[in-house]
């Protein structure tokens, strides 16, 4: 049900276990920041846990922890969200908690200091690193260049070396209110109570004071390009190989998460047995599906020593070749059938992923037989229908976009087989080249 002031309550009541979980979230998230502002969202969303309503940072952790509960906040491409779980008897605390965080939250500007430093100190120290964590940041930033879907979700060095604490409090302004939020509840509670709990707490909030943000659908990348991030020191190359892919709500999504489990989404997938498991090329390959809004990226994605860099990706995109030619045998589709439908239960065991579940539902306007016949429609993908999945969501070889971290000296000249490079350093405080 909504409230007077469009916000989105949906309610599940479930009396098992004395527990109540709940997933509030606020449209928004990276598209909704300014140009030049990326990782603002992420501040903003660390700050709602740093004191709200009457209490300070160190009060509000306490009284959270008083009671055995839990608060999370993270921040996403396309939301802000705040996800927990309370025992039933704390019920009230919990909405009154929440609503302080949405409705309240001091974001000082010492805690803010505090945040923007570590955020910093957190991207500099992943460079430095295992740096498996940014690939797909740096993916992101050369497959989308300019679209919102092309930041980071946390932001680079020099962004956030921008942010100021003015620009912290214009966010919040501008993107929360009633009209940007959709709260999941799920538990041992009593219906009419929490929704009348709810209403005093939340009837009263104004809408934000700028629109829902929207983006377009993104436009495929040019193939034939290699970005490269040069890591002196490093002794692996990871890459990450791709495109542009398909969106949440996709007509054909049972048939693209089993062909994507079986190109690379277990242990046995193709990918995955090929470059570890027959070649121990690497101790992971993967494909990948991110999926938003609109279209997000599909990718192979694995790392290797620097002497096999070539040797893996050939294989790579052999195995690629091979999927759009072949297709997948009946035999390793009913395994992959039994494999998802054997999982598939396990994401709705619990009130906290019953509360994320539903939120997805209604943040992608999806209807309820996206789950209801999610196994049926994972029966009926047959081979014929696998291929043409196939043939639309993986890309050809002359659609493929490489982005390779690595060192640079060792691995730049045997690259170039594959397109025209574009390399920068991986001390460069930002991720576009």
């Amino acid at each position: 049900f909504r409230l007077d002031n469009g916000a989105l309550l949906v309610l599940m009541e479930r009396r098992d276990v004395p527990l109540v979980s709940f997933n509030a979230s606020m449209h928004g998230g990276v598209i909704a920041e300014p140009d030049t502002l990326n990782g603002v969202a992420a501040l903003t969303a660390e700050l709602l846990e740093k004191g709200s309503g009457m209490r300070n940072a160190r009060e509000f952790a306490e009284t959270v922890a008083a009671v055995g509960g839990v608060i999370e906040v993270s921040s996403g491409l396309e939301s802000i969200v705040v996800s927990g779980e309370f025992m039933s008897r704390d019920a009230e605390l919990m909405t009154d908690l929440l609503a302080d965080m949405l409705r309240a939250p001091a974001l000082e500007n010492a805690e803010f200091e505090k945040v923007k430093l570590r955020a910093i100190q957190s991207v500099s120290a992943a460079r430095d690193s295992d740096p498996r964590g940014l690939i797909s940041t740096y993916a992101n930033a050369f497959v989308f260049g300019d679209h919102h879907y092309g930041r980071s979700y946390n932001g680079s060095e020099s962004s956030l070396e921008r942010i100021g604490h003015e620009d912290v409090l214009q966010f919040y302004a501008d993107n929360f209110g009633a009209d940007r939020l959709q709260l999941t509840i799920v538990g041992d509670f009593d219906s009419a109570a929490m929704k009348a709990k709810l209403e005093r707490r939340l009837g009263d909030w104004q809408p934000a004071k700028s629109a829902a943000p929207r983006v377009a659908a993104p436009a495929a990348a040019r193939g034939g390009r290699i970005y490269l991030v040069d890591k002196p020191d490093a002794t692996q190359t990871y890459f990450w190989i791709g495109n542009i892919g398909v969106s949440h709500g996709d007509p054909d999504t049972a048939a693209i998460d089993l062909v994507n489990t079986l190109f690379g989404g277990r242990f046995t997938s193709m990918l995955n047995t090929a470059l570890r498991v027959e070649s121990g090329l690497t101790y992971g390959a993967r494909s990948t599906l991110a999926r938003h809004t609109q279209p997000g990226t599909v990718a192979m994605v694995s790392y290797t020593a620097n002497e096999t860099t070539i040797e893996a990706i050939d294989m790579a995109l052999s195995l690629l070749d091979k999927l759009r030619a072949e297709g997948i045998d009946g035999t390793d589709l009913q395994s992959g059938k039994s494999y998802r439908k054997g999982l598939f239960p396990l994401a709705f065991e619990t009130n906290s992923q019953l509360a994320a579940a539903l939120g997805r539902l209604k943040f992608y306007a999806q209807p309820d037989t996206v789950v209801n016949d999610y196994t049926r429609q994972i029966d009926a993908v047959s081979d014929e229908s696998a291929r043409t999945v196939i043939a639309r969501v993986y890309p050809a070889p002359e659609d493929l976009v490489f982005v390779v971290i690595g060192k640079a000296a060792d691995i730049r000249e045997d690259l170039a087989k594959y397109g025209a490079i574009t390399e920068t350093p991986i001390s460069a405080p930002r991720f576009t080249p």
